[in-house]
């Protein structure tokens, strides 16, 4: 008879230890990342990427349509590419142009479907779409690597690995859309299909074959094939700002899945016993691949090049506690993040990720907990009083800031009337702060604590009387079943880095090579490393922190 129980875990790390911003603006991806869950579906399914379309010129423009198989459904890649003048290339949200355009689609597009996309996609925002359409997407050019790869192949020679390592990808995407926007299906269309009822499971799968069609499309310009093991490690780039960062607060419960997920994988693994012999060669084995990785990673910000730096330091002596000695003790697992308790939140969350890839076996499964099919439930405390106890216990970190020093209500979050994106302005020097999103949990959290009333009184009743305060019943009320919801810091505080937020979502899609251009907007790498098209099947799920192969 199969073993139903859950395999032994040590006790989770507190959400008051987790949901820290400068803990969570120090994640790195793991096997139960998006990208990694996505791979191994594929490998599972045994899919196959076919091109059914190939419409382009010698010099790169046209369309090409890509088919994959998933879960009994076929979606198919629309790729479009145009001529881009210089001065129109640009990732910011202002933009209007791209070199290229995508869509996912849902089942394999006909003729008239792939003109009718092919003339809305390169309109992006200011087109409308339909509910075959999945995902929209649009990505840019790095000109610099993207000209030099056609050059070394179009004179018969590959392309300066050098420059493969330090830029990474021939093409960044600055949106990938889905759920409902510009007329795209929702989630609701696709949320129960097999392989894609994970979080995000369908851009994903849009990125990864948007990275082959960069390939292929390098190649045809170039007239030339791509060593396999450089482009292996050409990914898809990312330009990612402050458009990502509500999520995180407008979806808890979601939240508190993915944060839940990679919690109790950690305190799974923190229960083994004893490391085997092999276990212990492969820790080793993945924390030298990690220092690889640090060697590798560049970036152009002297404070966050420090930042890595710093950490390469600081990992080598990870590497110099991983004797055979400790390695074979009891609770060797144990051992290793209790040391490095006393190191720096890089250092601790870069060992979480190392030992939760380690174990497969125990991690894996968590992937099918990280949705949130059913949506927010919680039931309302009996009275006021019983709401200002929830308050006391789960929000205690809101409680004692003042929200009217100008230090802890310095920033606003709002969305821009032109492009409805989030931004965030300061409060003393720029207008529009009574457009605030509600972003404000903590300063809102202690605003209801302040006025709830002495003698108990119903919730409701409460409501009817002070409604401006649903919101914040609405979180306290959450707390108690979903520990891992809330972000434990002010997020109007002058001191708020969005920066952290930002690398907290893009770990769980896969992301590295974070390359932060301010402490609002990023760049990152996605795929790099990952299984190509006719790979799945040898490398579908070892490419955690990837380095360049030799």
């Amino acid at each position: 008879m199969k073993d139903l129980s859950a395999p032994p875990q040590a006790p989770l790390r507190p959400p008051g230890q987790v949901m820290r911003l400068s803990r969570m603006g120090s994640m790195f991806p793991t096997r139960l990342s998006f990208l990694r869950t996505l791979t191994r579906f594929l490998a599972d399914e045994n899919a196959q990427v076919t091109r059914h379309v190939w419409q382009m010129c010698p010099e790169g423009y046209g369309h090409a349509v890509y088919c994959v198989t998933l879960g009994g459904y076929t979606y198919s890649l629309v790729a479009v590419s145009t001529q881009l003048a210089p001065e129109e290339r640009t990732d910011r949200v202002i933009a209007t142009a791209w070199d290229t355009a995508y869509v996912l689609y849902d089942g394999v597009p006909d003729a008239d479907e792939i003109a009718r996309i092919c003339s809305a996609a390169p309109k992006q925002e200011a087109a409308r779409f339909t509910e075959r359409d999945l995902v929209l997407s649009r990505a840019n050019k790095s000109v610099r690597l993207f000209a030099h790869v056609v050059e070394r192949l179009q004179a018969g020679q590959q392309p300066d690995a050098a420059m493969v390592r330090q830029i990474g990808y021939l093409m960044r995407t600055t949106a990938v859309y889905g759920n409902g926007k510009f007329g795209i299906a929702d989630r609701a269309v696709i949320e129960t299909r097999p392989g894609l009822s994970g979080p995000f499971m369908a851009e994903m799968l849009t990125v990864w074959l948007i990275r082959h069609f960069t390939h292929e499309l390098v190649e045809h310009v170039g007239q030339g094939t791509l060593d396999r093991r450089l482009k292996r490690h050409l990914g898809i780039g990312n330009s990612t700002g402050l458009g990502m960062a509500p999520f995180l607060v407008t979806h808890p419960v979601l939240l508190n899945n993915w944060m839940l997920a990679r919690e109790t994988a950690l305190a799974r693994v923190r229960a083994v016993p004893r490391l085997d012999a092999a276990s212990v060669q492969r820790l080793h084995d993945l924390a030298t691949r990690a220092a690889r990785h640090l060697s590798e990673w560049q970036v152009p910000d002297t404070q966050h090049q420090q930042r890595i730096d710093d950490l390469r330091r600081d990992w080598a002596r990870v590497l110099d506690w991983l004797t055979p000695e400790n390695m074979m003790a009891d609770h060797a697992i144990e051992a290793l993040l209790s040391w490095s308790s006393d190191q720096t939140e890089d250092v601790q969350e870069l060992g979480v990720a190392l030992v939760i890839e380690l174990f497969p076996d125990l991690v894996d499964g968590l992937t099918e907990c990280m949705a949130d099919p059913i949506g927010p439930m919680a039931a309302l405390p009996r009275d006021t009083n019983a709401l200002r106890d929830a308050i006391e216990v789960h929000f205690a970190w809101a409680l004692p800031l003042d929200y009217a020093a100008s230090d802890q209500c310095q920033q606003f979050w709002y969305v821009s009337a032109a492009k409805q994106e989030p931004r965030l302005g300061n409060r003393f020097a720029e207008a529009g702060a009574e457009l605030e999103s509600p972003l404000d949990i903590a300063r809102r959290i202690r605003a209801l604590y302040d006025d709830l009333p002495s003698e108990p009184l119903g919730i409701c009743a409460f409501l009817e009387r002070q409604p401006e305060h649903f919101l914040a019943v609405s979180r306290a009320c959450l707390a108690g079943h979903y520990p891992y919801a809330e972000i434990r810091d002010n997020l109007i505080a002058e001191n708020c880095l969005p920066i952290d937020m930002l690398r907290c979502k893009l770990s769980f899609f896969g992301a590295s090579k974070f390359d932060p251009k301010s402490d609002r907007w990023t760049r990152i790498t996605l795929c790099q490393g990952a299984p190509l098209a006719d790979e799945l099947d040898a490398r579908a799920d070892d490419w955690w922190l990837p380095v360049f192969d030799r």
